[in-house]
Formats: structure tokens, C-alpha cells, sequence
């Protein structure tokens, strides 16, 4: 891949120089115009992305196994060496990317794939190296934690990665499309994960020392979890998760609890058939979601918006759609959800990864052979 150079001059912020597209396109919103810029393009199916402190760009992950830095000024960088092979089958590949809390100190970047065992089922592993100077490679790069059993044929991997304000790291797991397991606790299809940077299990988990359980796991009963990201008002982690046919929803995942798929749902198979193992949109036992769509919009990344620069975003959270192909807008009041806004939909974009960049700019990635990175504001009125 060419590098890709914007033709206009580097909009410079006090904390990190972003690029500044050589036209912006003015979309409505009911908190005044948006202006949507593009970045840089020629992404091949981008997946996450993660902001480089001191200027120094955006890592971004390409679907197939790259990874690629996007600099200040738009340009995109070549493949990284030291990235670990990934398997690109159909839903699989190179997935989310999170940067150490101390990287700082310790340049190590995480990085979520998709990995296939010898039988040829794949499941998702997390692993970490060290960022060199010349941001050409990662080195030392070792794989902390592997999803077990591998059942999936390609499909349902999840996964995003989270670190909480006390160092843990989650990983937000799907369930491989193998749907009985998300509620089988010697398996970690269907969970949330938390673990220490290197891989160990905290002795504080809900389940450790518990015969035939998964020590790693958070919480369980989930299907295919696309979307994570911390509270930055209450620390807690939110994730979200597609639906089969209706029902992606939103939770906060407790430690301990079971959050009912598939037994609970809101949605029906593909097939319009009900999911076999479904007892109702809510079972005894099982947690509710915090948030429900009845009809699936297919939601991928998800960013709280805790910055000063667009105040009418206060308060919000914003989800991209890769169905119904938008941004959505959530305005919440606490951790209730009090109103919801469309947006982006005249772009007929597939949105895999929203981020806040230190600018207070929104980030997105379109999921596409030629994907883009975007950048988008708001006029306010």
C-alpha cells in the first residue's frame, strides 16, 4: 500500500496534530452540522485503531493481519514487522488493538486475532510486544491469553480489549457461533474475560478456585461482542453485542452474572425460526440487557464522549452500525439511555471502530476492501 497524503495543511491541536481533509462534507444533526472528513483511505477492512501519544498518528489494524501506523498528517505507513499471523477467515483476522496504560514507560501494544488450532476451528488469542522507536515493528511479541476450546468455523470472535483504571484487562469474547457454550463455564466462548497485563488471572475474579470453571472468566451468557469501552464517569466497563435477528443489546457486565444467551434474547434466528434454546426475552436468572434493539443494527466499537471541545456531546455514547450502516448517538442522563439519534447514514458506511481522539474529533473506520479512517465534528448551533 502508497502512503496517502492529505493536499491540505495539518490542523495542530494543543494535545495531539491530527489531519485535516482538503474538503469536509456538512451532514445534519439535531445538535447542529456535522463535518465529516476523510483521514486517510485504502484501508483494507480496518478493525480498531488506537492513538499514539506525543502526535505521533493512529496504530490501526487491518482485518488481514496488519498493522499499520496513520501519521499526523494522513499518511499511511507499511505493514508492521513483529505483528503475529493471524487467521483471516471469514470474520477472523487482526482484530482490536489497545495500548499499555503505561505505555509511556513500556511502548508494549496489545493486540486481539483471531487464531486457528490444528483441527483447523479457530478461537481468539490476545498478545503483546513492544512498539520500537521507528514505529516499523513490534518486537518480542508473545500471545497472553487464548480463547479454549477453538469451535469457531469463522465467525463470532468478538472481540475488544479494555484495560480499567486499576491495570486489569478485559476481553470481550463472542461465542463462536456455537451458542450453548456461552453459558458453559469450563469454556470461555460467550464471556467477558478479565486478566492481569501478562496474562494471569486475578485472585479477586468471581470464579477463581471454583472446580471446572474457567477462572478467567468476568461474566458469561453473551453472543458476539463487537463493542466495549470504560465508563469514564463511573469506571465500570460497558460492552455491547449483536443479536441473532433483533436483540443486539448493551450490558455491564457484573462480575459473576449471567447475561442469558441464548436462552434470553430479543431476536429469532436468521432462518425466522426462534433460537432453539431461547426461553423468552427474559429468564429467571439471567441479567437484562441495559439496552435493546428490537431490530439489529449490527453495532461494532463504541466510545463514551468525555471531552470538552463539542459540548452538546456531553454525556453521550456513540456506537457504530455496520447493518443499518450509521452512527449511532446515545445521550445519557447517569447510565440511562434517555434519547437516540441517527447519524451518517447519507454515507452508506459500514462503521467498525468509533474512538474520541485527544482533539475531541471523532474517529471512525468503515469497514470495506478500501476502507477509511474519519474524522468527524460538529458545528454546534
Amino acid at each position: 500500500m502508497k502512503p496517502r497524503t492529505w493536499l491540505f495543511t495539518l490542523a495542530v491541536t494543543a494535545l495531539m496534530p491530527l489531519a485535516q481533509a482538503a474538503s469536509e462534507r456538512q451532514l445534519p444533526s439535531e445538535e447542529g452540522q456535522l463535518t465529516v472528513s476523510t483521514v486517510a483511505d485504502g484501508l483494507r477492512h480496518p478493525w480498531a485503531l488506537a492513538f499514539l501519544p506525543e502526535g505521533k498518528g493512529m496504530l490501526v489494524t487491518e482485518r488481514p493481519g496488519n498493522l499499520r501506523v496513520v501519521s499526523a498528517d494522513g499518511k499511511v505507513g507499511p505493514a508492521m514487522s513483529g505483528v503475529p499471523k493471524v487467521w483471516a477467515e471469514g470474520q477472523g483476522g487482526l482484530l482490536d488493538v489497545a495500548l499499555s496504560p503505561d505505555f509511556a514507560k513500556d511502548r508494549t501494544v496489545y493486540l486481539s486475532f483471531a487464531e486457528r488450532g490444528a483441527d483447523g476451528k479457530g478461537g481468539t488469542a490476545v498478545g503483546r510486544g513492544q512498539l520500537s522507536q521507528d514505529l516499523s515493528r513490534l518486537e518480542n511479541f508473545t500471545v497472553i491469553f487464548r480463547q479454549q476450546p477453538k469451535l469457531s468455523d469463522g465467525i463470532h470472535f468478538g472481540s475488544r480489549l479494555v484495560f480499567d483504571h486499576d491495570g486489569h484487562l478485559f476481553v470481550a469474547l463472542g461465542e463462536n457461533n456455537q451458542r450453548p457454550t456461552a453459558q458453559d463455564l469450563d469454556k470461555l466462548q460467550g464471556k467477558v474475560v478479565r486478566i492481569l497485563p501478562d496474562g494471569e488471572v486475578p485472585k479477586d475474579n468471581p470464579f477463581v478456585g471454583q472446580a471446572n470453571v474457567r477462572p478467567e472468566i468476568w461474566s458469561y451468557g453473551h453472543r458476539n461482542q463487537q463493542g466495549a469501552a470504560l465508563n469514564p464517569w463511573t469506571g465500570q466497563l460497558w460492552t455491547h453485542e449483536h443479536g441473532p435477528r433483533g436483540g443486539d443489546e448493551i450490558n455491564i457486565p457484573r462480575p459473576g452474572k449471567n447475561y442469558g444467551w441464548p436462552m434470553a434474547t430479543h431476536g429469532i434466528n436468521y432462518s425466522l425460526l426462534p433460537i432453539p434454546e431461547a426461553k423468552g426475552k427474559h429468564v429467571e436468572g439471567t441479567q437484562p440487557p441495559h439496552h435493546v434493539w428490537e431490530k439489529s443494527p449490527g453495532i461494532s466499537g463504541m466510545a463514551f464522549y468525555d471531552s470538552p471541545t463539542f459540548k452538546a456531546w456531553d454525556h453521550n455514547l456513540f456506537i457504530g452500525a455496520l447493518v443499518s450502516r450509521e452512527l449511532i448517538r446515545l445521550q445519557l442522563e447517569g447510565d440511562k439511555v434517555v434519547h437516540q439519534e441517527r447519524l451518517l447514514g447519507e454515507l452508506e458506511a459500514r462503521i467498525r471502530d468509533v474512538r474520541v481522539g485527544p482533539d475531541g474529533y471523532l474517529y471512525l473506520l468503515t469497514d470495506a476492501e478500501d476502507g477509511a479512517l474519519l474524522k468527524v465534528g460538529l458545528s454546534e448551533n
